[in-house]
């Protein structure tokens, strides 16, 4: 199997204890590589590392402009290796190829986004009503930032971090799903062939308990930036607000996509597969509950249903493949185990609720479509990620707004409709981060992203989200040639 080394202060390194996790090619079952199991003593020694970098004149003397050419020729060396990275990338997670090269092709444009912006961020001078003094503001980083990422698409999901928070200066220790760490420990090289010094950016494989709970607890991290599940990021922020800690959290989801009787349903019915189909469910922001208006119910419900029937399964390295393999053994006992819940529950079944067997022997679930579910079940409450379509009835405008935002999450929202007055009605009053208009899974590196409720805090993506990575310092400076007044009264008058 191929080895790789965690990344502190610019060095390949095993784990301090020498210990090493499997990693599981899905399409094959079988494990393909192997990465670091680390502990404690290896988060301490990348927070040193990253901490000393943060602090250094390599790069703490940086202008801001320089810190966006970095990034500018970071993301020339990201285009230049998409495609070794997106193959990495679908042997450890079993994405398809053809999504994940779209996407390391286009990853690189948060970084030219960002470095762009980096020299942009201006502070101010303020009109203070104290003629002696003279006050201004100014941007600064926050330090070590702990960036924990999913396993679903590590190098998006890590992107949305580094990018905005490198223009802002900070410096970084990476945990990366120990189910997906690959892609990130051969992404991570790039650093160095771009320019940035030694400690700068570092990464620390191991399990969330081993690495990731001591990360968060760390002393000398400044900020948690966080993607995976909402028990999780309860966990996280729950340490994070005792320690103070800035955080930003983008969790899990339960959308809705609400198709009305006046929409282009061909249009709608490939949204809604997309929504829920693509990479086999296993994105946040899928749109695992259908509301379909009851006067085209049956008629919809039959459009989805064909196309999802006609889905081809297989090698997620083969072009004409549509969805590959559920990404760990863990996930794929979770969705069957949501699966049978749901028949337990008496949710009936219009498609699929089974295994699919592959000669690849892969983990392989066929897409699932339960009809006529209550909203109140845990199939429609509970985030299943994987390929699993709720459909859900309703008459009104009204009860759709509350069958979509009756639930704890509020990640994203689509609505199927000609009627533009609606649209604008429903873009107000859904609780969500994100709203799609006819259209589903767009995303842009200058729209922010991010949910609301359960499922996250923050946004990623956008001119505002730098600022995240940053703090406000106000200078006072005084004028006056006069003798100071009481020293024991504020100056406020």
């Amino acid at each position: 199997m191929r080895s790789f080394e965690n990344l502190i202060a610019g060095k390949r390194l095993p784990s301090i204890s020498g210990k090493w996790l499997p990693s599981l090619d899905p399409y094959r079952n079988e494990n393909w590589c192997e990465v670091p199991d680390s502990d404690a003593a290896d988060v301490d020694a990348a927070v040193a590392a990253a901490s000393d970098a943060f602090k250094s004149a390599a790069w703490g003397d940086l202008t801001a402009t320089a810190r966006g050419t970095l990034l500018r020729k970071l993301a020339d060396l990201i285009a230049e290796n998409a495609q070794q990275l997106a193959e990495i990338e679908v042997r450890d997670n079993g994405k398809l190829f053809s999504e994940m090269l779209v996407q390391l092709r286009y990853i690189p444009q948060w970084f030219y986004y960002y470095g762009g912006l980096a020299d942009k961020i201006e502070g101010g001078v303020l009109p203070i009503d104290k003629a002696e003094h003279f006050v201004y503001t100014t941007w600064e980083p926050l330090g070590v930032v702990a960036a924990i990422t999913a396993w679903n698409s590590p190098l998006l999901l890590l992107t949305w971090k580094l990018a905005p928070g490198l223009a802002a200066g900070n410096t970084f220790v990476i945990k990366p799903s120990e189910f997906s760490s690959a892609s990130t420990l051969a992404f991570v090289d790039l650093f160095e062939k771009a320019g940035f010094p030694p400690g700068v950016v570092n990464v620390v494989c191991g399990t969330g308990q081993a690495v990731g709970a001591p990360l968060v607890s760390h002393p000398g991290v400044a900020k948690v930036a966080f993607t995976g599940s909402d028990a999780t990021g309860r966990a996280i922020s729950r340490i994070a607000a005792g320690e103070l800690k800035h955080l930003t959290m983008e969790l899990g989801g339960k959308s809705p996509n609400i198709v009305f009787d006046d929409a282009d349903q061909d249009a709608a019915a490939a949204g809604v597969a997309s929504g829920i189909f693509a990479a086999a469910g296993q994105t946040c922001m899928a749109g695992s509950r259908l509301l379909v208006q009851r006067t085209i119910y049956d008629d919809f419900l039959a459009r989805v249903r064909a196309l999802a029937s006609s889905i081809k399964m297989g090698d997620p390295m083969d072009l004409e493949t549509q969805m590959g393999p559920l990404a760990n053994i863990a996930q794929y006992k979770k969705v069957l185990s949501c699966i049978a819940d749901a028949k337990s529950e008496g949710c009936v079944v219009a498609l699929g609720g089974t295994t699919h067997e592959h000669a690849g022997g892969g983990l392989f679930v066929n897409p699932t479509i339960f009809r006529d579910v209550d909203n109140q079940s845990q199939l429609a409450q509970r985030e299943v990620f994987g390929p699993v379509l709720a459909v859900i009835p309703f008459d009104t405008d009204e009860e759709a707004l509350q069958l979509a935002n009756g639930t704890n999450f509020g990640l994203g929202a689509g609505i199927w409709t000609k009627d533009m007055s609606r649209v604008f009605r429903f873009a107000k009053r859904l609780q969500s981060g994100t709203v799609w208009v006819n259209t589903y899974r767009a995303l842009a590196f200058m729209a922010p992203f991010g949910g609301v409720k359960s499922s996250g805090l923050g946004r990623e993506s956008g001119q505002e989200t730098i600022k995240a990575y940053m703090q406000t310092k106000t200078v006072w400076i005084n004028n006056s040639t006069q003798p100071p007044g009481n020293p024991f009264i504020m100056r406020l008058g």
